[in-house]
């Protein structure tokens, strides 16, 4: 056994000895890119020094390092794609990307890796592209701390900061990325991290994932973005610490969740969204520990939900708490703080003495007739609301938070 391991470090230090390192710039016998990585074979590296290179279609087909000292401008013209990955161990480092291609046949990209395993693209920068890193079909990669910012035109004719699609086993840390269509999307991606990114200001959705399973949302924020974040046709989804702001407009929300199960949504906070939490055939989510404050609607719980539980939540400052469009609730509110609560405490054990329904008269009325919002705080609105609580008979009976705590959670 000893003398196996030795022979595989050995054979290790003889591969490391017989790497070569190629070094692009003024100053440098080779002047291209694409010439450094047609010399190179497995394991060697490339060091591009400053400078502005106009180069495009640069194929990688095995493994290589690729590093930029003083940030090294790849220039695609408008024109071209830049990086086009199909290997396993490529490392992409410093690299300054702009002016890739767009086309609407081709989803052209400054970064696409198809095919492979164990690449890392880190500390890159990558401006004016159609697709910022598109990956295809490839599995163990990490995607790191890059500077993504796009055209911001027509959403048909923007692509996403960081599309994936077909991949597993992703770490998808520390991005920040801002004006593509969908900062960052997932289909068919499984077993993969995102965390400590932030995607703002983007055309349609700061986080997009459909078909994605056994994935984590970890420390990431979701601001100004057209439609908020939409997670669809998903399982065993866990968002925690994650921040959902001022996600505004007629279809905008901090969170869709459509058609989502068996999932753990927890410290999270919604903030000055249309509606914090949107959910349509949703069932069995864990909905606790989070921070709901001056959105429009908190939550908009379908009827076609089942079997959710929401506690150990704050409300506070939401124009409506709740609002469903259905007559029966079979999900479960507990443990909650609502600032709307009047109710009292009598012995003092910090849970309000009576339940706390939640869904006001005037949001199933919006929900059915939304042109009545403009009614919103009128004399007649308080009229109604008072009555239906004296004498419930539209809202859901059951949809009702059994132990609403009297004083804020520490969250």
């Amino acid at each position: 056994m000893k003398r196996t391991i030795t022979f595989i470090l050995y054979l290790l230090f003889i591969d490391i000895l017989s790497a070569t390192t190629f070094h692009i710039g003024t100053r440098y016998p080779i002047k291209s890119i694409k010439e450094a990585v047609r010399l190179s074979s497995g394991n060697d590296s490339i060091i591009i020094h400053k400078g502005t290179y106009r180069e495009n279609n640069i194929v990688i087909t095995h493994p290589i390092i690729v590093i930029g000292i003083g940030a090294p401008i790849i220039d695609g013209e408008n024109k071209y794609e830049l990086f086009i990955i199909s290997s396993k161990n490529v490392f992409i480092k410093g690299l300054h990307f702009k002016n890739s291609g767009c086309s609407a046949l081709n989803d052209y990209a400054s970064i696409k890796i198809i095919n492979s395993s164990n690449v890392s693209v880190i500390e890159n920068q990558i401006d004016n592209a159609y697709f910022a890193i598109h990956v295809s079909n490839s599995n163990f990669c990490t995607i790191k701390n890059n500077i993504i910012n796009g055209l911001r035109k027509q959403e048909q004719t923007t692509g996403n900061g960081i599309h994936l699609w077909k991949c597993s086993n992703f770490l998808i840390e520390g991005n920040a990325i801002t004006n593509h269509r969908d900062g960052i999307y997932f289909e068919f991606v499984t077993d993969s991290r995102i965390q400590k990114n932030s995607s703002e200001n983007n055309i349609r959705y700061g986080l997009h994932f459909m078909f994605s399973h056994n994935d984590e949302y970890y420390n990431n924020l979701f601001q100004n973005n057209g439609a908020g974040v939409a997670v669809m046709y998903s399982k065993n989804v866990m968002m925690k610490y994650n921040t959902f702001k001022y996600n505004w407009g007629a279809s905008s929300y901090g969170l869709l969740l459509k058609d989502i199960s068996d999932s753990y949504i927890s410290s999270n906070i919604f903030s000055k969204n249309t509606v914090g939490i949107y959910m349509e055939g949703s069932n069995r989510i864990n909905i606790n520990k989070s921070s709901f404050q001056e959105n429009g609607w908190a939550i908009k719980v379908q009827s076609n939900c089942d079997e959710n539980k929401f506690h150990d939540n704050n409300f506070y400052g939401n124009t409506f708490d709740v609002s469903t469009n259905g007559y029966s609730s079979p999900n479960k509110f507990y443990n909650n703080y609502w600032d709307k609560y009047e109710g009292y405490d009598m012995n003092k054990d910090g849970i309000g003495d009576v339940p706390y329904h939640p869904v006001s008269l005037y949001s199933r009325i919006i929900e059915n007739t939304p042109g009545t919002l403009f009614l919103l705080k009128s004399f007649v609105i308080l009229l109604l609301d008072t009555t239906e609580k004296s004498l419930p008979t539209l809202i859901p009976e059951n949809l009702k938070d059994t132990r609403p705590l009297i004083k804020p959670l520490v969250i």
